[in-house]
């Protein structure tokens, strides 16, 4: 009986993995199908409308009448709105409002998820051009600012292989050349995107520490490079610097945990 018990668990262990899986494809595409979830998952195109009817079954996932397309539904909304509060983000707020009022640009906190940047908080620039992340969305972590700054002041470990992805003329795309920019950045107090995710957009951010030292997150701002020039560093840096420095009596436990990476493909 114990192989049957051990092979009935594994089983269960898959499931929920793959219902994960399914979930977090809506990070980056706001509707799917099921055949695209199959697709981008590698899954058997009836595994994915089992667990994606199994999803909105439950109300994670919800579905346009018209065009039968899921989106993420109203449970999943409850979810991240209360784990919101209840990692103390949400009292963040108004310190990210305050920041984008003194600076004109958009600010945005995220925390590290393996070699990603989750963003948490994101306060839009009021500027007719300027350059948004919505909350939830994943950045690479060697090519974003808060990404870097959590790297230099937090843990500098990452899991990608080299070459890193390149994204424009100015990312960075190798271990070597990564320490070398930390070394930069804890020197400078701010970590500093030159256009290296998007050409044309800056950022700079700082690390969210608690009263212990402990970096619980990264705060930036971001906007076109165009009013984002050198000159403008060292008042960013001192406000951010500033906002952080409130924020970390906020925030009680936004470091979160890597995931572990497993595979959603089989039958």
């Amino acid at each position: 009986m114990k192989p049957k018990l051990e092979d009935a668990a594994r089983r269960g262990t898959q499931a929920i993995e793959r219902a994960i899986a399914v979930l977090r494809a809506f990070e980056r595409s706001t509707t799917l199908s099921p055949t695209e979830v199959a697709q981008r998952l590698h899954l058997p195109v009836s595994t994915a409308h089992r667990i994606v009817r199994a999803l909105h079954a439950a109300g994670m996932l919800g579905q346009d009448p018209v065009t039968e397309r899921y989106h993420l539904g109203i449970t999943t909304a409850t979810l991240g709105r209360l784990a919101l509060e209840r990692l103390g983000a949400t009292t963040m707020l108004p310190e990210l409002e305050a920041l984008r009022d003194l600076t004109g640009e958009a600010v945005n906190l995220g925390v590290r998820i393996g070699d990603e940047v989750a963003v948490l908080l994101q306060v839009p620039s009021r500027q007719p051009l300027r350059y948004e992340q919505e909350p939830g969305q994943r950045n690479p972590i060697h090519v974003c600012a808060m990404g870097k700054a959590l790297l230099a002041f937090g843990d500098p470990r990452v899991g990608m292989a080299e070459p890193f992805a390149r994204y424009t003329d100015t990312t960075i795309t190798t271990r070597a050349g990564l320490e070398t920019e930390l070394d930069r950045i804890r020197a400078r107090g701010a970590a500093v995107n030159f256009e290296e995710r998007v050409a044309g957009v800056r950022a700079v951010a700082v690390p969210v520490r608690d009263g212990h030292g402990n970096v619980l997150a990264a705060l930036a701002i971001q906007g076109p490079a165009v009013r984002l020039g050198d000159d403008r560093l060292p008042e960013l840096t001192a406000r951010l610097t500033a906002t952080a420095r409130r924020l970390g009596s906020f925030g009680h436990d936004l470091q979160v945990p890597a995931p572990a990476h497993a595979s959603a493909s089989g039958s």
